[in-house]
């Protein structure tokens, strides 16, 4: 699988992250524009993942160890990008020395954040018109998801 993610710019590569959030999160899922993007875009610590030289996803990393806008085209899904893309903000929040890393999931995703290790914490909650838990993952040596034998099943 040629799948490879990098550190990202917010200057730099303002395009590919806009237009994968643009395409997930406002085309498909219908989330406002307005509240897409937010004044952590400039602070955060970016993610893209390239699948054959082609941006597929993103996310971020912002203060506190909160992980978000993970977003991976439609087209893309299944190649097991989510995961890696994940794994790799993960391993960077450990060695920036996060000790915990949290992300609010879409109900609907919270199976494949706990795959990866995450549990929830709290009760549901909507956020820009969808439905949403708080998600935490004390970090460790190990990586997130390392014993998980089938990913895409």
């Amino acid at each position: 699988m040629s799948l490879f993610v990098r550190l990202a710019d917010w200057q730099t590569d303002r395009g590919d992250i806009r237009r994968i959030r643009q395409k997930v999160f406002v085309d498909e899922q219908k989330v406002p524009p307005e509240l897409e993007w937010d004044e952590h875009e400039e602070s955060a610590q970016h993610f893209l993942i390239y699948h054959h030289d082609k941006p597929i996803g993103t996310g971020r990393l912002t203060g506190g160890g909160k992980i978000g806008r993970m977003a991976i085209l439609k087209e893309a899904r299944g190649l097991g990008a989510g995961l890696e893309l994940l794994k790799r903000i993960c391993k960077f929040a450990r060695v920036s020395g996060q000790k915990n890393v949290y992300l609010n999931a879409q109900v609907q995703a919270a199976p494949f954040y706990e795959k990866a290790g995450f549990a929830a914490s709290g009760e549901e909650f909507m956020e820009a018109g969808i439905s949403h838990v708080r998600m935490d993952l004390t970090l460790s040596d190990k990586e997130p998801c390392e014993n998980v034998d089938d990913w895409n099943r």
